[in-house]
């Protein structure tokens, strides 16, 4: 399935004209290399695509906005970070909220430098932690209860997603009534997120080729 055409209305949560021109700037850059590419030996190396800004589609970056200010969030993990467009939408809602961290992890590090630049073209640094490194070190510890988490990261060629891990590792450190938002729909993900043991529940969203939004009840 295709991604769905990014809207082109002029109606934004953000307000700030800072951080909106950094979100078009990146829209109108995103790429995504062909199916050709991921069938090459380097398929599965993220490194050989890190010219490639690998981003979400604007309609997941402005639920996350209003996600993240309904509930008041002050502590957010974005995971992968990328360029940082989904860092940006994060960090507005942290600084439009009064005060709060987007804690990113990012495997690149030169992709981890553009997000940072990006932040501050935005008026947004002190908003963010981009952590450079593997997710499961990185995001181990990230300070506190977590509100809300993105996890949209790279497919591994085998063994469990790095979606998996990463939710097992996060779903501890997330509060009740905190939420996960997942791109990529990873069966093992999935799997985990809507075992009833897990504490969560969860629902499809009809944005990008599936967006799985989960909330922590237990």
């Amino acid at each position: 399935m295709r991604d769905m055409p990014v809207s082109t209305s002029p109606v934004s949560p953000i307000k700030d004209e800072r951080v909106n021109q950094v979100l078009q700037r990146l829209n109108a850059s995103r790429r995504f290399p062909g199916s050709e590419a991921f069938g090459g030996p380097s398929g599965n190396d993220p490194e050989a695509f890190a010219d490639y800004g690998f981003s979400i589609h604007p309609d997941q970056g402005e639920l996350m906005y209003v996600l993240c200010r309904g509930m008041r969030a002050t502590r957010v993990v974005d995971f992968a970070t990328s360029i940082g467009m989904s860092a940006l939408y994060l960090a507005a809602a942290m600084r439009d909220n009064g005060g709060g961290l987007v804690i990113g992890s990012e495997l690149v590090a030169s992709k981890a430098e553009i997000a940072r630049q990006n932040l501050t073209e935005a008026g947004l640094p002190q908003y963010a932690d981009i952590r450079v490194g593997d997710a499961r070190q990185t995001l181990r510890d990230v300070g506190g209860p977590i509100d809300f988490a993105l996890i949209d990261g790279w497919p591994l060629p085998d063994g469990p997603s790095l979606a998996r891990t990463v939710v097992e590792l996060i779903a501890p450190q997330l509060r009740v009534g905190g939420y996960i938002l997942n791109d990529n729909a990873e069966p093992d993900f999935l799997e985990y997120i809507r075992d009833p043991a897990s504490g969560f529940i969860s629902i499809t969203l009809p944005i990008k080729r599936g967006t799985e939004l989960a909330l922590k009840i237990s």
